[in-house]
């Protein structure tokens, strides 16, 4: 039996049945994030097999979510189509070698989205995600408003995570971002960073030595949490899953909520044509506005720096 999409529905389309694509899938049905979810692979069997295991659970969901396999034509009336296609790296392999690659991969799925017709948003989370959210936007020729990598977004979650943590705080009550490449590039901007109205480097008064290090220490472990995960279990996937269904949220409920989302830069920050994670109010339109926070001298240095990391390995894929 084949299941139509009625007008009024929110149809997610997902490119890529690996972990990340399935801890997102899985988190949607249990949060009842939208009405309709289509899985393409160029895997049939297997974008088959995972839809029949999550309509299994279906009677024990939120909502009566309508769970599909299907094809690039499926993109055409969805809201937004999101991509976590990709290959891993081989051994002895490069990280340019396996940027190509991956820009190869993209490339090919963004011209099967295309050509069904799909006037949607796309989210990408396929890894290196700047570098890759630019190759889709380009390739596809969409606005790039309409075009969102997951950027930082998890990165700022366990960083609000860890700072919760240290100071015995309900994270949700922690404000602050990572900000520029999801990688090794990343900083967190501290003198942007608060404890409901506190500023947190000012709750290091008294013991500012010692507390600062900590901060340091924390903003580290951010930067290496995927590097800890894999040691331990091979690959990261729930973190980013749900920070997607955080994303897809802000999106069809047109929630003008700041996440930090892999966004071009037109000028903002004084960056031009890259796309990194920074600060954005997200919508039913996508980006409906890039953030530009106070940063002091020495952020605004990290964050060209990363920039230019990410302009760099860019260029290098086109050569």
């Amino acid at each position: 039996m084949k299941f139509y999409s009625y007008p009024d529905s929110r149809k997610v389309a997902i490119v890529g049945t690996g972990m990340v694509g399935m801890s997102y899938a899985y988190a949607m049905l249990n949060q009842g994030a939208c009405d309709e979810l289509v899985l393409i692979d160029i895997n049939k069997e297997r974008a088959k097999g995972e839809a029949m295991d999550l309509n299994h659970g279906v009677p024990f969901a939120q909502t009566n979510m309508r769970i599909t396999e299907g094809d690039y034509e499926d993109c055409r009336d969805a809201d937004i189509v999101v991509i976590s296609a990709g290959v891993a790296q081989k051994e002895g392999e490069t990280r340019l070698d396996l940027l190509q690659r991956n820009a190869n991969v993209l490339k090919s799925v963004t011209k099967g989205i295309m050509e069904s017709g799909f006037m949607g948003i796309i989210v990408v989370a396929t890894n290196p995600v700047d570098i890759m959210t630019r190759v889709v936007q380009e390739y596809s020729g969409f606005n790039s408003k309409r075009v969102i990598g997951t950027g930082t977004i998890l990165d700022t979650a366990r960083l609000r995570y860890m700072v919760g943590d240290y100071f015995s705080v309900d994270p949700r009550n922690i404000h602050g971002y990572v900000m520029g490449e999801h990688g090794d590039s990343e900083f967190v901007p501290w003198s942007q960073a608060y404890l409901a109205t506190k500023k947190v480097l000012d709750l290091c008064d008294g013991d500012n030595e010692f507390c600062v290090k900590d901060l340091e220490k924390i903003s580290e472990q951010v930067r290496t949490s995927a590097y800890t995960i894999i040691k331990a279990k091979n690959a990261t996937y729930y973190g980013i899953g749900m920070s997607m269904v955080r994303l897809t949220k802000a999106i069809l409920g047109n929630e003008n909520s700041v996440l930090t989302v892999s966004a071009k830069l037109t000028g903002e920050y004084g960056q031009n044509g890259v796309y990194t994670g920074v600060p954005c109010i997200i919508g039913r339109s996508g980006i409906v506005e890039i953030l530009e926070i106070d940063m002091t001298e020495e952020e605004m240095e990290k964050l060209g720096s990363s920039c230019k990391t990410l302009v760099d390995f860019y260029g290098e894929i086109n050569k």
